[in-house]
């Protein structure tokens, strides 16, 4: 086996790494026999040499294989899965796994937790009392198999390489190389073994990939590497330059998602729903129609679906049957300083500002699930002067906090809105 020098010399000049160098890098990262300095010469080397189709599907079964997997679609046969790349307001998960458990069309998503100014799905549903996320295999199966759903955090054992490569790309300014970021994502993914997988990818200003080239590049790689390594997929390419829904905030995207799943959430967030709904029934080779899934939602079902899960889960009966979601008490009001159209919206700034003040100063872990904003305009729309744009929901007053909320609208005398989805990567 090639010494972690001779990897990293062959890198360096450009060379294709094959099976066994790649597997040396990630038992090297899961093991501790490789150094911080040495798995940073990996990043570094292959963040700007590249790393090409075959190394990226060679370093994603690597990782993938450095922890347990669970191989779900062995007992679960057509398990699907659903990944985001995250944005402000994005609690398409929440509402996306009911409706295919109402469709019988089991799902599984192992969930991440907040990233920069992204909420993770895993903190949103924390706000619901008593609900366990912490899932082993067998509790995911026998989850699925009472509720045909399942929603966990990713367990210690499962992609353990990544872990500590991921901390270190942050540290060496390679978060951005996409075949970094295809193998950390897919090898969480697969080594769950659904059976096919849709992702959602976010572009625009409130995106991680704000470019939407390289946005559909990342969709193009991970539904390849999807498929080469058995697992059908199929992307779309979805816009966050504003944020999804109506509300953003741990408690009231929870509660947004209730409302999504009782048939009146906001026609941004459904159509992102319904759309990935329909890419995963014909990925389970269960071809369902659009209006099938929404007489799901009409009919009650999808909402059923939610509780019946949550309170397998262990969530509080009472709570299910009579949520309490509140927002911080200071409201902090956005108004327009001129009449004309919405034409830009810091959305990144938006989630930055969500995030700091969701965490309590000296209170390290703990989020305030009731700082929320109500996003009450869209991209492109007429607006009147002093007509409210947003609303902010705090738990403290600071000025200069409310100034940088309201320096996040643009006001101009034209604007559009950027469709909503942009791209579709179909596997093959």
């Amino acid at each position: 086996m090639s010494s972690p020098y001779q990897i990293l010399a062959r890198k360096r000049r450009g060379l294709t790494l094959d099976a066994d160098d790649l597997a040396a890098v990630v038992a090297g990262a899961a093991d501790g026999s490789w150094s911080e300095a040495e798995l940073a010469a990996f990043l570094m080397a292959a963040a700007i040499r590249g790393l090409d189709q075959e190394e990226t599907h060679r370093l994603t079964l690597a990782m993938m294989r450095s922890g347990d997997c669970w191989n779900l679609a062995s007992d679960i046969p057509g398990v699907v899965d659903k990944h985001s790349t995250g944005g402000v307001g994005d609690k398409v998960s929440l509402v996306l796994a009911p409706l295919m458990a109402a469709a019988n069309i089991p799902i599984v998503m192992l969930t991440g937790r907040g990233l920069g100014h992204t909420a993770g799905t895993a903190d949103k549903l924390e706000v619901i009392p008593g609900l366990d996320l912490e899932l082993n295999r067998a509790q995911c199966l026998q989850a699925v198999e009472s509720t045909g759903m399942a929603i966990g955090v990713a367990t210690a054992e499962i992609a353990p390489a990544d872990r500590r490569l991921y901390a270190l790309r942050d540290r060496t300014a390679t978060v951005d190389s996409l075949p970094l970021i295809v193998a950390s994502i897919l090898s969480k993914k697969l080594a769950t073994g659904a059976a096919a997988v849709a992702f959602d990818v976010k572009t625009g200003n409130g995106a991680f990939m704000s470019d939407p080239e390289r946005a559909l590049e990342l969709a193009q790689r991970l539904v390849g590497t999807c498929s080469a390594l058995d697992c059908r997929a199929t992307a779309l390419v979805t816009d966050m330059s504003q944020p999804l829904g109506v509300w953003s905030g741990h408690g009231m995207e929870v509660s947004e998602s209730l409302q999504c799943l009782a048939g009146d959430g906001p026609p941004d967030v459904m159509e992102v729903v319904y759309e990935l709904a329909v890419e995963l029934a014909q990925l389970a080779d269960r071809p369902v129609e659009r209006r099938d899934f929404e007489d799901l939602v009409a009919g009650g079902q999808a909402a059923e679906a939610f509780a019946g899960w949550a309170a397998r889960q262990g969530a509080n009966r009472e709570w299910l049957e009579a949520p309490d979601l509140e927002t911080a008490p200071i409201e902090v009001v956005c108004e327009a300083t001129r009449s004309g159209i919405v034409s830009d919206v810091a959305t990144r700034e938006l989630g930055l500002l969500l995030a700091e003040a969701s965490r309590p100063e000296g209170v390290k872990g703990l989020l305030d699930e009731q700082v929320a904003l109500r996003y009450e305009v869209r991209l492109g729309e007429s607006v009147e002067e002093g007509q409210d744009l947003a609303r902010l929901y705090l738990r403290r007053s600071d000025e200069a906090f409310e100034d940088r909320f309201r320096d996040c609208f643009s006001i101009r005398e034209e604007g559009t809105a950027p469709p909503l989805i942009r791209e579709r990567v179909l596997g093959p």
